[in-house]
């Protein structure tokens, strides 16, 4: 992945591709996951669909390797807070996220940097094969 910095990479937007850590989550490693709503914004999940939707509208997830059925203990409704971001791993079901009570909304400042290009994708869960039509610039 090829980030452009913090300082770089201006405000965060919906959909943004970015890289974060927190110290006291996942032992300080940086995790990837996709910015899902900004300050301000309110998160509600139905797990019994696997819906997402910000500010009352559903989100429409084409990347999402399947439907959002996993809580992490975060409750919802919740309202992202000022210098937050609300992330979530586009493999939902075996993603540790904001929907997780030891990470939640991300202050801005953990955040390290927006990626801009995916130059080997990562294996699946499900099989030991890469996806390779996921290369090149993220929109």
């Amino acid at each position: 992945i090829l980030l452009l910095n913090d300082t770089l990479c201006g405000e965060y937007e919906a959909q943004d591709i970015v890289v974060l850590s927190k110290e006291t989550f996942e032992n300080g490693d940086p995790i990837v996951k996709r910015v899902i709503a900004t300050e301000g914004q309110t998160v509600d999940i139905d797990f019994n669909i696997g819906v997402v939707y910000v500010d009352g509208k559903a989100l429409d997830e084409p990347y999402t390797r399947e439907p959002t059925w996993t809580p992490e203990g975060v409750a919802f409704p919740l309202t992202v807070p000022e210098n937050h971001i609300f992330v979530l791993g586009d493999n939902r079901n075996r993603s540790s996220d904001s929907r997780h009570i030891d990470l939640g909304p991300i202050d801005e400042r953990m955040v390290i940097g927006k990626a801009v290009l995916l130059a080997v994708p990562g294996k699946t869960a499900e099989s030991d094969v890469r996806d390779w039509s996921r290369i090149g610039l993220i929109d």
